[in-house]
């Protein structure tokens, strides 16, 4: 098994940054031969690495630092409004955590989800094939979070348990049901699982302060960013 002074990393060549535009990005990867466990993986996230199916990355940019990783510490956060408000929208939801696998169901959720909310990013247009390689396989100690209404899908989120924490993969959701705002609820639902297992971090991935889509993660607080190799708590007033 790998460890953190035997593992190989490989970084890609410059491409288009997929959040700001107008910039070049580089990624590192860990060597996809290396066989990762669960304590390593944990090691890699608490470092700012994330998964992507069997994939564990970072950004590796020279002349850029935006992206930075994010994690809560679930037994200091207590709801705003807001998301009270979220959560009692909600509380008619039910929410079970299986483990992560394909199903039709599953994909038809994720597909609907992308062609109709994120149809100009780099993941349109799904595919059963784009959905097994980012959310099933590379599973380690992975789970999905099925969020019903009565019988019917509406929401899926992909989390990953680690020695320390939960990391919040990915969140999918039935537009339909965009009034409902799933996404916070979601993150909400994983703080709550967090401390029920008596986790102390929620991890988020990165928080990219000039991409408004990432806005709504510094809305958990206190949430902590890693900057020169240490966690620390950000100020985002």
């Amino acid at each position: 098994m790998s460890n953190l002074r035997t593992l190989v990393f490989f970084a890609t060549p410059a491409h288009d940054c997929s959040y700001l535009p107008d910039r070049q990005a580089t990624t590192m990867f860990v060597d996809p031969r290396a066989k990762v466990d669960k304590r390593l993986y944990s090691q890699l996230t608490a470092l700012g690495f994330r998964r992507s199916g069997s994939h564990y990355y970072r950004p590796h940019c020279e002349t850029c630092s935006a992206c930075v990783p994010v994690r809560l510490r679930v037994e200091h956060f207590s709801p705003d409004r807001s998301q009270r408000r979220v959560l009692k929208k909600n509380g008619d939801l039910n929410c079970t955590m299986v483990r992560a696998s394909y199903t039709e169901p599953y994909y038809q959720l994720y597909a609907r989800y992308i062609e109709e909310r994120h149809s100009d990013g780099d993941m349109y247009p799904p595919s059963r094939e784009q959905f097994t390689s980012f959310l099933v396989e590379g599973a380690t100690d992975s789970w999905f979070l099925e969020i019903r209404d009565r019988e019917a899908l509406v929401g899926l989120a992909a989390i990953d348990q680690l020695d320390e924490g939960l990391s919040a993969i990915y969140t999918v959701f039935d537009p339909a049901y965009e009034h409902r705002s799933l996404g916070t609820f979601a993150v909400l639902w994983q703080i709550e699982e967090a401390r029920r297992l008596e986790l102390p971090y929620l991890y988020l991935g990165y928080w990219i302060a000039d991409c408004g889509k990432m806005n709504y993660k510094t809305r958990f607080r206190p949430i902590e960013a890693l900057k020169d190799g240490h966690w620390q708590t950000m100020t985002t007033d």
